[in-house]
């Protein structure tokens, strides 16, 4: 289990080891080898948007020049609601476009 610093959230996002398995068994192009842009996007998004199709579910993504000729790496983050504040990762990838969903917050 990873635990990754999220300051939009004002806490700690874990990744369990069945997620990591998941994201390097469906998204072998981001794990294992940049499991530091999770850190780094979740740290230091460029957007965060929420996820119209799945309640308490936020997407993080940051724009990385080096990967693959340029992508996004999205990560899909569940908090729980009040009083439950637990933050864990669902899953991450990489995308050409940004993903869809109602605008939460943008990097200034």
């Amino acid at each position: 289990m990873a635990w990754f610093p999220c300051p939009h959230l004002h806490g700690d996002v874990e990744l369990t080891e069945e997620r990591e398995r998941h994201i390097a068994a469906q998204h072998p192009e981001l794990l294992p080898e940049h499991c530091d842009c999770i850190g780094h996007t979740l740290a230091d998004p460029d957007e965060v948007r929420s996820d119209s199709d799945y309640p308490h579910t936020r997407l993080f993504f940051r724009w990385y020049d080096d990967l693959r000729g340029g992508k996004y790496v999205v990560i899909a983050v569940v908090s729980g609601p009040p009083p439950d504040t637990r933050s864990w990762i669902v899953t991450a990838f990489l995308a050409g476009r940004p993903p869809k969903g109602e605008l939460e917050w943008k990097r200034p």
